[in-house]
């Protein structure tokens, strides 16, 4: 079984549409990942690093107007926000696979050494 058990085809986004979006303006991207993973490599550009432990004290702070796609290293965290933010009126996303399927398809990391660390 190559998809992930919780996969939510609804709202989950791929890796590439979510730079083009990006890239766009049309969406804001939250990094759920622990500081340390966020150190190692993270998806360059304007991304905001909220941890998945702060996420609901800062929920105030994320743009209720614009989409927003949160993202993690495989795409479970990530998946568990954007279902929560969903539920409280978000138009809220996920990016599949997470930043482990960001590099695996050849986008940039940053810094540009960087890299997926493990969870």
């Amino acid at each position: 079984m190559s998809e992930h058990p919780l996969a939510d085809p609804e709202l989950e986004v791929t890796p590439d549409d979510v730079q083009r979006r990006l890239d766009a303006g049309e969406v804001q991207v939250i990094d759920v990942r622990e500081d340390y993973e966020w150190d190692a490599g993270r998806i360059p550009g304007d991304v905001r690093h909220l941890a998945l432990e702060h996420l609901s004290a800062q929920a105030q702070t994320i743009d209720k107007d614009k989409p927003v796609v949160f993202q993690c290293r495989l795409g479970s965290r990530s998946l568990m926000a954007a279902q929560a933010f969903r539920r409280a009126g978000y138009d809220a996303y996920s990016m599949a696979g997470g930043l482990q399927a960001w590099h695996d398809a050849g986008l940039p990391l940053d810094p540009p050494d960087g890299t997926v660390a493990d969870h």
